[in-house]
């Protein structure tokens, strides 16, 4: 039976995975606390990824606009 099982995880062994998937090293659970957090994903239309190509660009943008419409608030309730 012992034989049985082993011949069936070598056989597994050698076709389902390549030498270039090596997960020895690998951390279980890595990422999973950033996973929980969750992630916003947002599909900008092709003529503002031409302007704000990367997430940082997007955000520095979208803060100045916070920015701009909360001073306009303030001096709105002055």
């Amino acid at each position: 039976m012992k034989n049985v099982i082993a011949n069936k995880i070598n056989r597994r062994k050698s076709v389902g995975m390549r030498a270039e998937y090596d997960f020895s090293t690998g951390v279980r659970g890595k990422y999973a606390e950033k996973y929980r957090r969750g992630t916003n994903v947002v599909f900008l239309e092709p003529q503002l990824v031409e302007a704000f190509p990367d997430s940082k660009s997007v955000n520095n943008a979208l803060k100045a606009l916070l920015a701009i419409s909360t001073g306009i608030e303030n001096r709105k309730r002055s």
